[in-house]
């Protein structure tokens, strides 16, 4: 199993899509207008073999303009894992009492969103492409469009990790490990914290960051300079704190490929 995308919330599309190109070297590849359905208008923008989504709320009533409204602005929204059969853990986690909030018909790209309150608070999609090898860094992809590989960044390699904020990361990483069927171990030299190793990819448990106390606050981003990241989000004008930018709420964290 794969982090692949990472899916950021906005009032709009256009600044954050902006800052992330000019931090990260991101580009959009892809609007998916599968995404209407739900209300949203998005952008995918690749790093490396691994995406992150930027999504904005296009009508009222939207699950993602409530999200927005309780967060009180701009934030991280939904992680994305793939794995080989998604199909198999649609089925294992619903007989857990997971509750499912939309799913695909059994094509070729099959996805299950699964309900945040039975996820520690984070809005989860378990998929899979069938015929692809989630193990190749560049299997393709559907939700980034046919040519997402030609829209790649220059300076960009990779979404790392991500990180979850919870009242108690202990207990959140222990459902996700329930979940996903993987150990959790300490996080090194973050008191409190808590991590879940993927085959590809990292998701991290962390303490509150805000009144909130939940959902997707943090990604580390493989780029080739960090410094040099952090250089031209300042020259941006961007929120800079120790080693991450602050990007539609969420510190953006250079890392060294």
């Amino acid at each position: 199993m794969r982090l692949r995308q990472i899916a950021l919330i906005a009032h709009e599309i256009a600044p954050v899509a902006a800052s992330l190109e000019t931090v990260f070297g991101l580009r959009s590849a892809f609007r998916d207008k599968a995404v209407e359905i739900f209300g949203l208008a998005n952008a995918v923008m690749p790093c490396g073999g691994e995406f992150i989504e930027v999504l904005e709320p296009m009508r009222a009533g939207t699950s993602g303009g409530r999200y927005l409204d309780r967060k009180g602005g701009d934030a991280g929204y939904m992680v994305i894992l793939q794995d080989q059969e998604s199909l198999d853990h649609r089925a294992r986690l619903a007989a857990a009492g997971v509750r499912i909030i939309a799913a695909s018909e059994p094509a070729r790209y099959r996805f299950t969103h699964f309900h945040p309150a039975d996820c520690a608070g984070v809005l989860l999609s378990i998929d899979s492409v069938v015929g692809e090898d989630w193990r190749e860094p560049f299997c393709d992809w559907p939700a980034a469009g046919p040519d997402w590989r030609a829209y790649q960044s220059a300076i960009s390699r990779g979404v790392r990790s991500v990180d979850v904020q919870a009242r108690d990361p202990k207990v959140a990483a222990d459902r996700f490990a329930g979940l996903l069927e993987r150990p959790v171990t300490p996080a090194p030299n973050q008191d409190g914290a808590w991590e879940l190793n993927l085959a590809s990819g990292l998701i991290r448990f962390v303490p509150p960051v805000d009144a909130d106390g939940t959902g997707v606050v943090g990604v580390e981003i493989a780029v080739d300079d960090p410094a040099a990241a952090l250089t031209r989000a300042r020259a941006a004008g961007l929120p800079v704190e120790a080693d991450a930018v602050r990007i539609c709420g969420v510190a953006m964290r250079p890392v060294p490929v």
